[in-house]
């Protein structure tokens, strides 16, 4: 009997081993690990919010944050904490931005390389706030922005207030105009500002050097898709979500209160107006039963124009009538649904990139590089979205983790200020990654944090992006705050491949992109048509003032059928096509090399008139392309 109640406690030991070890793997590979965990009322927490009252605003403060976005919570509560008298204005009635008014509820969340969430610090203490659901409720995440925001004694807050101007002595910036909630202008100066707005309106009104859209990759005009989120009511949810199992557009993931998928929107689903398109959902089911749907998109909006934006609610206002007509006939569990309200606000995804000491460029995404002056990770995909209905948008690469300088707050020409938003100094395309709110929330931690150092030693910002000692005291106190900053060294795909160092031009201009996989074809055969879209788009992303020049006339008449593969001498002809070179086809390699379109490492790999792989055809085109950027 011993041995067998031996033999019974090793079997059920082994087999607890293993169930232990199973929700481990399933806890590192599944994307949401606390978000299924905590699905009932937020667990009966009492955030004790006191309601507001209009403050009296002082003449002076030590920092002043514009925004009361999440990230301008973040960099007001954290300067506050760190001793400095500290005063945030919003222009709305309350806190929360894109997040409570824009009913963007669906958190865009990732991981490091531990496993643990990447972006913690006042991030991760909201989350907690909001039980740690990653679809949260809109007015428990608005109290929780304020409850933060109340438990800091060093912090006013004044709500219902207007950035009017900036204040200037030469490029250093001393104070803002405004006017207050009782309608009053009046001047406030401080001896540290930081910009949490969504479009980096203080930063513009001094001044500083920005970008739009993606003007550094030659598409100033571009305009992503802006959404107008859905809000529904009456909504079955089991039926829902066994629709959603059993396949309904595609199927969806249903996770506790949150809900993704529904590929096949996109193509099935006819919006009422040519200018919008419904991809798949993006769902938040409210304590209240309520759902919120981020899945409409909206083309050909500047989001810095009051008048677009109010056109584009009043678009996404007439097609959610029309697409909830669909679901209702379409989708099982919409049958007795019906419009619960309309969001105040837009989802707005890009409008002012700031100029920076350092503009983060998307090699850094790819190759998930560390900086000396850290102040947290990213580590979302780099999610381009569409910005036309005859485009579905793409995503560039989807890296593991890298770091955010702290020399991309800091911005160009404007003394005194810091850039904590999703228009810090990014490329457009790692924007793409970055401006995500919980790195916006890091972003502001490390603001609030830098300008409390810099006003007790004495510095300006710019002087302190240069100090390593004050970086590494930066570091700590941010450590100390609950930030996730650690040095790391992590590889990265091709790296040291003998084409890589030369195609990186390609990723920074969104020449190229990986998806998901983080997989370029450069081991497939490269077609005619890959290679002269390839050229065709370089000039247009790398030399927008010398496309004029460049005839994609006698490109076209060169390239075959789609499908043809790419041989050495075909290449070298459409180099010299681009730059109005006409030349026999067993002459264009020679003539390439000779006026230096072709470097040595392309002569010593292709001695003769073979086809081509893709690694072969990026380096080609990356070579030319920056050999024509130089002549230029």
């Amino acid at each position: 009997m011993r041995n067998k109640g031996w033999l019974r406690w090793v079997v059920s030991g082994g087999l607890l081993v293993i169930l232990v070890l199973a929700f481990v793997f399933i806890k590192k590979i599944y994307p949401y690990p606390e978000s299924i965990a905590t699905t009932g009322a937020n667990s009966g927490l009492n955030l004790d919010v006191e309601p507001y009252k209009t403050p009296e605003i002082n003449e002076q403060y030590d920092v002043i944050v514009v925004g009361g976005e999440p990230e301008g919570v973040a960099a007001a509560v954290s300067a506050a904490r760190n001793g400095s008298k500290t005063l945030l204005i919003e222009h709305r009635d309350g806190l929360g931005g894109l997040f409570t008014y824009g009913a963007l509820n669906f958190l865009d969340v990732s991981h490091d390389i531990n496993g643990n969430w990447a972006n913690q610090g006042s991030f991760l203490e909201w989350f907690k706030l909001v039980d740690k659901k990653i679809g949260f409720d809109i007015d428990v995440a608005k109290d929780a922005f304020m409850k933060m925001v109340q438990d800091e004694e060093n912090l006013t807050l004044s709500l219902n207030t207007t950035l009017n101007d900036a204040v200037m002595e030469g490029n250093t910036l001393t104070g803002i105009t405004i006017t207050a909630e009782d309608g009053k202008k009046k001047t406030v100066s401080a001896k540290r500002f930081i910009d949490a707005t969504q479009d980096a309106d203080l930063a513009y009104k001094a001044g500083t050097p920005y970008f739009k859209g993606g003007a550094d990759i030659g598409l100033e005009d571009r305009k992503m898709a802006v959404t107008l989120v859905m809000h529904f009511k009456g909504v079955d949810w089991a039926k829902f979500t066994q629709a959603s199992k059993d396949g309904v557009f595609g199927g969806g993931e249903v996770h506790g209160n949150v809900a993704w998928g529904y590929g096949k929107f996109h193509r099935v689903y006819k919006a009422n107006d040519p200018m919008m398109r419904l991809r798949g959902l993006n769902v938040v089911r409210q304590e209240d039963g309520t759902l919120y749907i981020n899945a409409l998109q909206i083309f050909g909006i500047n989001g810095l124009l009051d008048s677009d934006k109010e056109k584009a609610i009043e678009m996404g206002k007439e097609e959610t009538k029309h697409i909830l007509k669909y679901l209702k006939k379409n989708f099982p569990g919409f049958e007795n649904a019906e419009i619960a309200s309309f969001p105040e606000e837009l989802y707005v995804r890009e409008t002012r990139h700031v100029l920076a000491e350092y503009q983060l460029p998307m090699t850094d995404v790819w190759e998930n590089n560390d900086h000396w002056d850290s102040i947290g990770f990213g580590a979302y995909p780099v999610d381009v979205q569409a910005t036309s209905p005859a485009d579905y948008g793409f995503v560039v690469s989807a890296p593991e983790q890298y770091a955010i300088p702290f020399r991309s707050l800091v911005p160009l020409k404007t003394d005194n200020l810091l850039i904590a938003s999703k228009a810090a100094g990014y490329s457009s395309l790692a924007a793409g990654s970055a401006r995500v709110v919980p790195v916006g929330m890091t972003l502001g931690d490390a603001a609030g944090a830098a300008s409390a150092l810099s006003i007790e030693n004495a510095v300006t910002f710019r002087k302190l992006s240069q100090d390593k000692k004050l970086i590494k005291e930066l570091q700590t106190i941010l450590k100390d705050q609950g930030a996730n900053i650690y040095p790391f060294n992590v590889d990265f795909p091709y790296k040291g491949e003998w084409f890589y160092d030369e195609i990186k031009p390609l990723i920074n201009y969104g020449l190229i992109y990986g998806g998901y996989k983080n997989e370029y074809p450069v081991n497939k055969p490269i077609s005619e048509g890959a290679f002269g879209k390839l050229l065709s788009n370089g000039v247009k992303h790398m030399l927008p003032d010398q496309i004029q020049k460049f005839s994609s006339k006698e490109m076209n008449e060169l390239i075959g059928e789609e499908t043809d593969i790419l041989t050495r001498n075909k290449a070298a002809q459409m180099i010299l096509v681009l730059n109005n070179t006409v030349v026999a086809h067993e002459d264009a390699w020679d003539v390439a090399v000779e006026k230096g379109f072709i470097d040595e490492t392309l002569q010593k790999r292709l001695k003769t008139n073979k086809k081509l792989q893709g690694s072969e055809g990026y380096y080609m085109a990356a070579h030319v392309l920056t050999t024509m950027q130089e002549k230029n």
